[in-house]
Parts: C-alpha cells; sequence; structure tokens
C-alpha cells in the first residue's frame, strides 16, 4: 500500500495520457473552417507549451533559491527542470510545425509567435553553453542561475507579449480571437484540461528521474 501512495501521481499521469492520446485521435471534435480535424493538436501541441511553462517556471524558483542559500542541490535540480522543459517545447515545436503545415500550408511561417519562440529557445540553448563552458562548478551554478532567471523573463515576454502587439496567425494573437466556446466546446474542455495536467505529471516525472540521475552521478564523483 505504501508503494502504491508512492506512485499515485505516476499512475494518473499514465491515466490521464492515455485518456488524452485516446480522444485526441478518437474523440469527437468540433468542425470548424480551416481548422478540421487538426483541432485535435490543441491536446498535444498546447498542452505542452504549459508543461513547458511549469517547468521552466519550477526551474527558475530552484535558481533563486540557489542564489539565497547556495545550495547545491537547488542549482542541480535547476538544471534539471530547463533540461526537461526544452524536451517540452522542441515536442511542441514539431506538434505546432504539423499543425501549421495543414492550416497555414507551411511548416514553418515568418510569424511573430514563430520566430519569438525561436529566439526564446536560442537563448536557452545559451544557458546549456554557459553551463557547459565554466569548469569552476561554484561559478558554473551562480552564473547559470542568474542567466535563468534573466531567460525566463525573456522568455515570457517573446511568446505572451510581443505577438499580442503585432499582426500573428495565431489564435489570441494580433488581434485574432482566441479559441471560444464554438471552438473549445465542453467535449474539447473535458479533454484539453485533462491533458495540461497528464502532460505536467509527465514532464515532472522526467525531471525527477533526471535529477536522481545526477545525484547519483554526484555521490560517484565524491566516491571516487
Amino acid at each position: 500500500m505504501e508503494t502504491l501512495k508512492k506512485h499515485y501521481g505516476k499512475i494518473l499521469c499514465m491515466i490521464l495520457l492515455y485518456y488524452t492520446i485516446y480522444a485526441g485521435f478518437d474523440g469527437k471534435v468540433p468542425r470548424q473552417p480551416i481548422l478540421n480535424e487538426t483541432v485535435r493538436n490543441l491536446y498535444f501541441h498546447v498542452t505542452m507549451w504549459f508543461s513547458m511553462i511549469f517547468l521552466l517556471g519550477t526551474s527558475v524558483y530552484h535558481s533563486i533559491k540557489y542564489l539565497r542559500s547556495g545550495d547545491v542541490q537547488a542549482d542541480l535540480k535547476s538544471y534539471s527542470y530547463v533540461e526537461t522543459g526544452l524536451v517540452f517545447a522542441l515536442m511542441g515545436l514539431v506538434t505546432g510545425s504539423f499543425w501549421a503545415k495543414f492550416t497555414w500550408g507551411d511548416w514553418w511561417t515568418n510569424d511573430p509567435k514563430l520566430n519569438s519562440v525561436a529566439v526564446g529557445l536560442l537563448i536557452y540553448l545559451a544557458y546549456l553553453l554557459v553551463r557547459s563552458s565554466l569548469p569552476e562548478e561554484q561559478q558554473k551554478a551562480r552564473v547559470s542561475s542568474v542567466y535563468n532567471i534573466f531567460a525566463f523573463v525573456v522568455f515570457m515576454v517573446l511568446i505572451w507579449i510581443l505577438p499580442r502587439m503585432t499582426d500573428s496567425l495565431h489564435p489570441g494573437n494580433g488581434g485574432n480571437p482566441g479559441f471560444n466556446s464554438m471552438d473549445l466546446d465542453n467535449r474539447m474542455r473535458m479533454v484539453f484540461y485533462p491533458a495540461i495536467i497528464g502532460w505536467t505529471l509527465l514532464g515532472f516525472w522526467i525531471a525527477g528521474l533526471r535529477i536522481r540521475i545526477k545525484q547519483l552521478d554526484q555521490q560517484i564523483e565524491e566516491n571516487n
């Protein structure tokens, strides 16, 4: 029973993702011009981006914690959450590219939000380069923690604020209406919100595994 309690989150994650994938491919969705069946990608593309934001936000929390306490474990956790967040960012890009191909006619369009995402990901790739280029552990942790906070703030501005200030193909940006009651009906909400929870749980599950691997590596290095 105790073992089962420890895995409640993982079990819930698997149930929600199974439900999401099944409903995403076989569930009923509203028929809308242009979007048609591609609206199913809402359960994947958008929800993966939500998971990415939660993961990157958690990494910022641990970066701040490191800067305040100097706890090496906080830096390790921050790094792991960034790594996992970038995985979900790439999955969001891939699913978004498929969506763009079937609705806008191209894998990548000159859209402000797409370009802002690309710039934001380059900023985070620079974070990884910063960590790999600094040999001294304390300096690496301190510099990367400060950089991570800066990167998150800039990324949020790039994907949430700037696209709303100009023309954009994305719903809810550049004067385009967001998903309303006609697009996201009650049937889709019954999948969309659990999908956010499911993908987020998966992200934190993966990040937790990354943290445990890094901790084991640290223990091996200390013992040697």
